[in-house]
């Protein structure tokens, strides 16, 4: 039991702190630091990220208004609101980026044996980006358009736990497609992606690395039929074909053979075609791949709704991605604990219960036992259910 300790102290018994320090060391976090630490920065963070705080002012009150408390939830240093926007400002982003791939390879070991929605041994990935708003006046760095900045945020979402494997924060030119390049291939995964990322020099790049991609086809692509596969209209299936792209680039930058599905949603009615490489599973089974992609596309509007990155503590652009950062790191930290407590709950509900409990001396198992049932029975998800595991 842990009725000693705040819910918050509890929370950081799952952060593996010694790989913390490791990476503020690599980047001399703490160089001339007298005060104020990188770990109290980041619990400072992660105390906003949990509990909704909108700005510095907000976050230095609230904790300052429980000032007995804060040394047990190991925040040690002088709290000000100019502390923390200069560490905000100066503390090398990429501690809180190593640290959260930290997380995400701890939380990815728990998650690995979860179905998601397709009966596959192999990892699948979904492949996407989220464009988050900036105005361009405060944010300058940030150039999306003439008149409106935005930085994106590229996640490669493993589908098993819905975990973030890779995520690369660029501003808002950058198109999709060139993340390919920063892709580490895994041979025998599979990559689920729109057809924005079309580009068949890539996709061969994928080929050779022996890893499968399940891409949606544009219309206007030209290509020569070679065979025309069985299938079963009855599915959904209308057609599965393997072909060769007839475009003088595409065919020299993909020479090798593809397989084309098309593929007709029985539920809306609404046609799809499909490419991929992968030959061996059936036509139904890359269908039913596509449709979770769509889970890439909820965890996008969960943690716009859930936590804060479209309100930033500062304007640079270390501050923004130090946000971004931690706000990944609260939402794998979150999904940790909820793991390796067994909590039957969504994640949604998980966050709400300790967004408001963070300084109770309650065991967190205890407080989401007498807390859960009421919680579930209120929340109604229309759609938001990508966590309800």
């Amino acid at each position: 039991m842990n009725t000693g300790k705040t819910v918050f102290a509890q929370l950081q018994e799952h952060l593996p702190l010694h790989q913390f320090r490791q990476c503020v060391k690599r980047y001399s976090g703490n160089h001339k630091v007298q005060s104020f630490t990188c770990l109290d920065q980041y619990l400072c963070l992660f105390f906003a990220q949990l509990t909704y705080r909108e700005s510095l002012r907000d976050i230095t009150t609230c904790l300052l208004g429980m000032q007995n408390k804060l040394y047990h939830m190991g925040i040690r240093g002088t709290i000000a609101r100019s502390t923390l926007a200069d560490a905000n400002e100066k503390r090398d982003w990429r501690i809180y980026q190593d640290f959260a791939h930290v997380l995400i390879h701890h939380a990815r070991k728990l998650y690995c044996k979860d179905s998601f929605g397709a009966t596959l041994n192999e990892t699948v990935y979904a492949l996407d980006s989220t464009t988050i708003d900036l105005c361009l006046s405060l944010f300058p760095w940030a150039k999306f358009r003439t008149q409106k900045g935005a930085v994106k945020m590229h996640t490669l979402l493993d589908l098993r736990g819905n975990i973030p494997s890779f995520i690369a924060i660029t501003d808002g030119k950058v198109h999709n497609v060139n993340i390919l390049d920063m892709l580490i291939i895994e041979p025998g995964s599979f990559y689920i992606m729109d057809r924005g990322y079309i580009d068949f020099e890539r996709l061969f790049h994928i080929q050779e690395s022996h890893g499968f991609f399940v891409i949606r086809g544009k219309t206007n692509l030209s290509f020569r039929r070679q065979y025309s596969y069985a299938i079963d209209k009855s599915t959904g299936v209308q057609c599965d074909q393997s072909i060769k792209l007839a475009g003088l680039k595409s065919a020299k930058n993909y020479p090798e053979k593809i397989r084309r599905i098309k593929y007709t949603d029985q539920e809306t009615g609404q046609h799809y075609v499909f490419l991929t490489n992968n030959f061996t599973l059936s036509a139904q089974v890359i269908a039913e791949l596509y449709k979770c992609r769509w889970q890439i596309e909820l965890f996008f509007k969960w943690i716009k709704q859930h936590l804060r990155i479209k309100v930033f503590y500062g304007t640079s652009e270390n501050a923004v991605k130090t946000q971004i950062w931690t706000a990944i790191s609260v939402y794998v930290l979150i999904a940790l604990v909820k793991k390796r407590m067994n909590l039957n709950i969504t994640l949604y509900t998980f966050l709400q219960i300790l967004s408001v409990s963070v300084f109770e001396k309650v065991d967190i198992l205890q407080l989401v036992t007498n807390s859960a049932g009421m919680a579930e029975d209120t929340y109604i998800s229309n759609q938001l259910n990508l966590f309800d595991l």
